[in-house]
């Protein structure tokens, strides 16, 4: 049911986001970028007999959550309930391959992975 409400506007990508087309310093290198995706960790509560596997990086158990938001900041898609224990890629592979997650993909030829380090 979800899927019905976090999705996006444009669900063929038609049109470059206005915040791109508008400005120039953008426009050559990100004309067909529809979004960004990113991960985080949160905080879970697990059975103990579950618990090993959702043990993470700092030690305590947590859920790896992936979202994917547009140019106007909204979600597009959410993917919960992995592992904290589950690298990245293993989370994005599950949800562009599974047609039942009802991930939104981009036009055949449109699909390009761009990972950029923002500064913290």
């Amino acid at each position: 049911m979800s899927y019905h409400v976090i999705r996006p506007i444009d669900y063929k990508f038609e049109q470059t986001p206005a915040e791109i087309s508008k400005d120039a310093r953008y426009m050559p290198f990100f004309k067909d970028c529809i979004g960004a995706i990113d991960g985080t960790h949160v905080d879970a509560r697990i059975p103990n007999n579950d618990k090993v596997a959702f043990i993470g990086r700092c030690g305590s158990p947590t859920q790896n959550v992936m979202v994917v938001c547009d140019f106007n900041l909204c979600f597009t898609f959410a993917k919960a309930g992995w592992e904290g224990s589950a690298h990245d890629s293993r989370v994005f592979k599950s949800a562009t391959r599974n047609p039942n997650t009802k991930f939104s993909h981009p036009p055949t030829g449109m699909l390009g992975i761009e990972i950029i380090e923002l500064p913290t």
